[in-house]
């Protein structure tokens, strides 16, 4: 067995408790609360976008830069004609779908 310097023994067990610790560190972020919430809600952000882009684009609704200052009464009157029948129509969707889940959990009780 080739004889190992003691000092190269030290260095290497500096090392390797170094890394040891990164790895420790980052499995603790990792799974810390505070990290997974900031995660999920950057997720729930980002796909709450896409949502929102590809609805808009179903519709036809192309978002319109706003500047700053501009008139919010003014900026929406644009869009409310558009917006109208497609949020009662939506409202429609969400009364028939709950009408029918309540009808599907009375079925069941009976």
């Amino acid at each position: 067995m080739a004889e190992t310097d003691p000092d190269e023994l030290e260095r290497q067990i500096a090392r390797t408790r170094a890394e040891l610790a990164r790895t420790v560190d980052a499995i603790a972020d990792r799974v810390s609360p505070k990290r997974v919430k900031e995660r999920t809600v950057a997720d729930l952000k980002e796909r709450a976008g896409h949502f929102v882009a590809s609805v808009g684009d179903v519709l036809g609704i192309t978002p319109q830069p706003v500047e700053y200052g501009d008139d919010a009464e003014r900026v929406w009157d644009d869009q409310r004609a558009e917006l109208g029948p497609v949020l009662i129509g939506v409202g429609a969707v969400l009364v028939v779908g709950a009408a029918v889940v309540l009808w599907r959990r009375r079925r069941r009780r009976a």
